[in-house]
């Protein structure tokens, strides 16, 4: 039986390098600003009964919530990597099921979107009773079942095909650690397959239908129809960059074969392009491109300075007009 390459649990194995100090501060300050600005928009999301209460505004924040989590988790197992910090197995099979749950958790979601919008544009009749409380906890709990299976049917293989003694050893932690034998790479590589197949065919289900929603749709309702179809096609943007992460494990393998350094740097390319930047989108999509939301956003990161301002200009020309009627 085929095993997958673990030199990453001997620290001594030389399979990791220290990268260059300016990439970890580099990517330090993108997943610091990616942070902030999800905290705005999760502090926005929970200060306002109106977002609370729309499914679509939810589903944003689930997104927020799951990439800030991966966000984090990934950036502690690259500051592990990048210092040479081996940790315990147990505390690291924790950490790569979190990261691959909550990996998964962000396309799923992407689609639920989607068809929240196809809902809202092609049946907007029904579109109260569908996104009703009960059935926005039904779609978020299966939701959070689906995108675990895959991370609990790798940590229980894991757990299956390793002797027990294994998880008293210490590790430099990354989702590898967990793929012990090539099969186990394989199923995992099939059921993502799977997966990102059938959001595949929902994403361009909703995109037709609204597609031809907005061919049909009054002078009134075109330009919400069109936006809802951008905000669906960007979706599918993010859900090809999450596609095209299940192959980079297979281009990095590639590419170790042929020079060591060249995959450290395809490794961190890897990490910018197809983990961060995705989870850069959403802010993008529904934080600045939704005129309600933006607004709230705006006031909130100016700690309501314009609103203070305002009310300073106004009681400044009423207490002029106040004078100009007594001198008069």
């Amino acid at each position: 039986m085929s095993t997958v390459n673990n030199s990453n649990v001997s620290t001594d194995s030389g399979f990791y390098i220290r990268p260059h100090s300016e990439r970890v501060l580099f990517a330090q300050v993108l997943v610091g600003i990616f942070l902030y600005v999800n905290s705005l928009m999760i502090f926005t999301f929970l200060k306002k009964d109106v977002f609370r209460e729309d499914t679509r505004y939810i589903l944003f924040a689930l997104t927020l919530f799951s990439d800030s989590g991966l966000l984090v988790t990934c950036d502690l197992a690259l500051l592990g990597i990048y210092y040479e910090y081996p940790i315990p197995m147990i505390p690291c099979c924790i950490l790569c099921t979190l990261m691959n749950w909550l990996n998964d958790c962000t396309p799923l979601t992407l689609v639920a979107m989607c068809l929240e919008r196809y809902v809202a544009i092609c049946m907007p009749l029904r579109h109260a009773d569908i996104s009703n409380s009960r059935n926005r906890k039904i779609g978020i709990l299966i939701i959070w079942t689906v995108s675990s299976m895959t991370s609990l049917i790798g940590i229980f293989g894991f757990l299956a095909v390793n002797p027990s003694h294994i998880l008293l050893s210490y590790v430099m932690c990354t989702v590898d650690v967990l793929l012990t034998f090539a099969w186990q790479a394989q199923l995992r590589a099939v059921l993502l397959q799977i997966y990102f197949f059938c959001m595949f065919v929902i994403i361009v289900f909703t995109y037709i239908k609204i597609l031809m929603a907005a061919r049909a749709a009054s002078s009134d309702n075109k330009k919400s129809t069109y936006k809802s179809l951008r905000t669906v096609a960007l979706h599918a943007f993010q859900l090809f960059l999450c596609l095209v992460q299940l192959l980079t494990p297979y281009v990095e393998l590639a590419v170790l074969q042929i020079d060591f350094m060249l995959f450290v740097d395809v490794r961190y390319a890897n990490f910018v392009v197809f983990i961060i930047v995705p989870r850069c989108l959403s802010p993008l999509i529904y934080g600045l491109r939704d005129e309600k939301f933006f607004l709230v956003l705006k006031h909130h990161t100016l700690f309501g300075l314009p609103k203070v301002v305002s009310a300073v200009f106004d009681a400044r020309q009423c207490n002029k007009t106040r004078r100009l009627h007594t001198d008069s």
